[in-house]
């Protein structure tokens, strides 16, 4: 999902309007499930998608939909964003989407706790449909929040480690690293400084980097950022310390962070053809699943490998997990056509053919059993690289919280001010953290 926003920015702003949408939400809808959904129907469909090709294919799937479902016709609405979304799913009205689609896994949480999303579990029972066995474990789990399902998973995203081939042969390694002490050593014999910058950097480890966030990092460590009673826990959580030290000292034997920063705000686009590891100045990167295609739309002159981000020396036997997240899917607890809607929900994210078709079109991993084993799956081996490693038992996507992913924009700025030397008490720093992130949580209840 190439054209989709995962920036920091990005992602305050949703919380931002998403704390809005909580005080303003009552948790009921004016629909139900009463309507007949053999009755002629005109369901509307609000999706973010934009660029033409990924357009192309969620409009594609909705048509096999309708054929197969004369009597309900859709309207889809594209590039929709989280803001305009949570505005929707406030108000109602005859305007408003009966089924909606959104990138912001982070925000289930609210998307439940606040009812803007009907409850999926009566739908999914009357189709016998067991999430936990149709959809991929871990993803099921990330559409979830405190045993209420609002939402089910769209596809998904991997997190794994490019790396460029011809680099890795010119510096003599030969095979990509599996721990965090190999992987420090080949990051840092793929640097070459040229001055006070780099010719090749072997990895950007700052957490204003493309894809290098907190959230992304932890599951690597196995960070639990919460306890048994849903307090903040990464002051008392080692795997959280060390992750912070580690990006630290990565940073320091890479240059600095001064140096990484200054070399960080002259590379190219994230989503344009320049990206830094396209154009050979940063030899690994941590991405997703659609990188590879990205790489290969750009016409790289070196070939590229792809394997999972390695993990610390202690967790060895862990190997092979990655960070996971997609899009997620529900119908509107506004809507009066609920039962029609369902149908459309259920088609989008359960029929075989129709969820592989849309994995292989936008190059993103299947979020069904089924879809993952289907013969008819891109077979390309870099994406099939992150299809292993969305069904390592241990990926996984941050736990679901009643504030969105405000605790995560909370970790994500400690480790910007003490990467940056502004928080260089990093226990008193995880302390004021878990302080911010109970102070969150207790205000969104």
């Amino acid at each position: 999902m190439p054209v989709r926003t995962r920036r920091a920015a990005a992602a305050l702003a949703s919380a931002a309007a998403m704390a809005l949408f909580t005080a303003a939400c009552t948790g009921s809808g004016a629909g139900g499930a009463s309507d007949d959904p053999k009755a002629r129907t005109t369901l509307t469909f609000w999706h973010g998608w934009s660029a033409p090709g990924e357009v192309k294919a969620i409009e594609a799937n909705v048509r096999s939909f309708e054929k197969k479902f004369p009597h309900i016709r859709v309207n889809i609405v594209k590039n929709i964003t989280d803001d305009k979304l949570n505005q929707a799913l406030r108000a109602g009205g005859s305007n408003a989407p009966d089924v909606v689609s959104s990138f912001t896994t982070d925000n289930v949480g609210r998307f439940c706790t606040t009812g803007a999303l009907a409850d999926l579990k009566p739908f999914l029972e009357k189709s016998k449909i067991d999430p936990a066995t149709t959809f991929l474990p871990q993803m099921a789990k990330y559409t979830e929040h405190d045993g209420k399902r609002c939402a089910v998973p769209l596809l998904g995203d991997a997190y794994g480690l490019y790396y460029n081939k011809k680099a890795f042969a010119e510096a003599g390694i030969t095979a990509p690293p599996k721990t965090l002490s190999e992987f420090d050593a080949v990051a840092k014999k793929l640097t070459k400084t040229k001055g006070d910058s780099y010719e090749q950097l072997g990895f950007m480890p700052n957490f204003q980097g493309y894809e290098t966030t907190f959230e992304h990092y932890a599951t690597q460590f196995g960070v639990q950022y919460f306890d048994a009673d849903g307090k903040s826990n990464l002051a008392r959580d080692p795997a959280a310390k060390a992750l912070f030290t580690w990006q630290k000292n990565l940073a320091a034997q890479l240059g600095g962070f001064r140096k990484l920063e200054k070399f960080r705000t002259g590379l190219g686009d994230e989503w344009g053809p320049k990206h830094p590891f396209h154009t050979g100045q940063v030899a690994m990167q941590l991405d997703g699943e659609w990188r590879g295609k990205m790489a290969k739309d750009a016409g790289l002159p070196f070939e590229i490998g792809a394997a999972p981000l390695p993990v610390p020396d202690d967790q060895a036997g862990e190997y092979g997990k990655g960070y996971l997240s997609g899009t997620i899917l529900g119908i509107a607890n506004t809507s009066k056509k609920q039962n029609a809607a369902w149908e459309l929900v259920k088609y989008l994210s359960t029929d075989t053919d129709a969820v592989v078709s849309f994995a292989n079109a936008i190059h993103n991993v299947p979020s069904t059993v089924a879809a993952l084993n289907s013969p008819k799956l891109n077979s390309d081996p870099l994406y099939r690289t992150f299809v292993k490693i969305a069904q390592h038992p241990k990926s996984a996507h941050a736990p679901s919280s009643v504030n969105g992913g405000a605790f995560l924009l909370t970790a994500q700025d400690l480790g910007v001010r003490h990467e940056a030397g502004r928080e260089p008490d990093l226990d008193a720093g995880l302390r004021k953290a878990d302080a911010q992130v109970d102070k969150d949580n207790e205000q969104a209840r």
